[in-house]
């Protein structure tokens, strides 16, 4: 599958600041892929953003590994809880390197996450769970960031224009500011 990639446009989107504020948040990314068997999966990680590319890691031998080698495209999501909703959407293929050890991509990532009084024990414990990880990297081919405030998903924005002002009235500074382009 060829995917054509605007680099302009998701350098753009990615360097706004609800989507920078998202990408460091400790928001676990949610990543889709296709399964062995065909069914779609969906899995939150802890995750690393090197500045181009989602970097994530897990076991050699696990599913998810196994299915990205089978068909690296994915797709991922971080999302905020309060409203109004943020929703940062990339898409892209995945890359699969074996390394050896625990590496530290991966401590960046779950160091996000990973509470103080646990950090020292849970990691002083790595090295005898995992003698090798699985580094994945997705570099983004797609991108589209949903602030609620500068857009909105489309069926969304039309049905704003179809309700009562007063209904949604959370969406009417976008169909407003659209209306006027």
């Amino acid at each position: 599958m060829t995917v054509a990639i605007d680099t302009d446009q998701i350098t753009d989107v990615l360097s706004r600041p609800y989507a920078q504020e998202l990408i460091a948040s400790r928001i676990p990314a949610r990543v889709a892929y296709t399964a062995l068997d065909g069914t779609p999966r969906v899995v939150p990680v802890n995750y690393h953003w090197n500045g181009s590319a989602v970097v994530m890691c897990s076991a050699p031998k696990s599913a998810k590994v196994a299915a990205l080698r089978a068909n690296p495209r994915v797709a991922i999501t971080i999302d905020s809880e309060p409203m109004p909703p943020r929703m940062l959407l990339l898409r892209g293929s995945a890359s699969v390197e074996i390394v050896d050890g625990v590496p530290d991509v991966f401590l960046k990532a779950a160091r996000r996450r990973t509470p103080d009084e646990y950090w020292d024990a849970w990691v002083g414990g790595l090295p005898a769970l995992y003698s090798q990880m699985a580094v994945i990297t997705v570099t983004p081919d797609w991108v589209k960031l949903i602030d609620f405030e500068n857009n909105a998903p489309k069926a969304e924005e039309d049905l704003a224009r179809e309700a009562a002002p007063e209904q949604m009235s959370w969406l009417t500074p976008i169909v407003r500011r659209q209306a006027q382009q």
